[in-house]
C-alpha cells in the first residue's frame, strides 16, 4: 500500500505525514469497495484493471482484523461496533454495506437489551457524525453493554466457516 486516505487521518495528512508504502493485511476489502464504487481520482476505472477479490480472501482478510480491532475497542468504540456489524453483514450476504446498513442487518443477531442498544447507539452517532470524543458521546454509560455487544459480534463471526 503506497497510500490510504481516511477521515481518521486527516489530520496527519494536512501536516504532510504520509506514512511510507507496506504491507496492507486488509487490502482484500478495499478492493473491493474500490471495484464497487469504479471511480478513479486519475486513469482508467478499477474494473478496468484490477481482478475482483476472490470471495475467500475478502473473508480472510476481514476476519483477520477482528484482533486489533478490539484492541481499539475502548478507544474507538462507535467504530469498532460499526465494523463488527460490518464484518457479521459481508460474512452473511458477501457484500461490504455502508456501516448503517451493516448494523441494521446484524442488529437482529443481538438479545434484545441493552447490547442491541449499544449497537444503535454507535449506528446513531455514526449517521450524525459524532466521534467517541465528543462532547456527551454515551459511551461512559453503556460502555459495559457495548463491551458485551462487541464480543457477541465476534461470536457471530466464529460462527461462520473459515475458509
Amino acid at each position: 500500500m503506497e497510500l490510504l486516505y481516511g477521515e481518521w487521518l486527516r489530520d496527519d495528512l494536512a501536516r504532510g505525514d504520509i506514512p511510507e508504502p507496506r504491507p496492507m493485511p486488509d487490502l482484500a476489502p478495499e478492493v473491493t469497495l474500490a471495484l464497487a464504487g469504479n471511480r478513479a481520482l486519475f486513469g482508467p476505472p478499477p474494473a478496468e484493471v484490477m481482478d475482483p477479490v476472490p470471495a475467500a480472501d475478502l473473508r480472510r482478510a476481514i476476519v483477520a482484523g477482528v484482533p486489533s480491532l478490539l484492541a481499539d475497542l475502548d478507544s474507538d468504540t462507535r467504530n469498532v461496533l460499526l465494523t463488527l456489524a460490518r464484518i457479521v453483514t459481508t460474512l452473511e450476504t458477501g457484500q461490504i454495506l455502508p456501516k448503517d446498513e451493516a448494523v441494521e442487518l446484524a442488529v437482529h443477531r443481538l438479545p434484545p437489551g441493552q447490547m442491541r442498544e449499544a449497537l444503535l447507539i454507535a449506528r446513531q452517532m455514526y449517521l450524525e457524525g459524532v466521534d467517541d470524543d465528543a462532547a456527551g458521546a454515551p459511551w461512559e454509560a453503556a460502555r459495559p453493554a457495548a463491551r458485551e455487544a462487541a464480543m457477541a459480534l465476534v461470536g457471530e463471526i466464529a460462527g461462520f466457516e473459515p475458509d
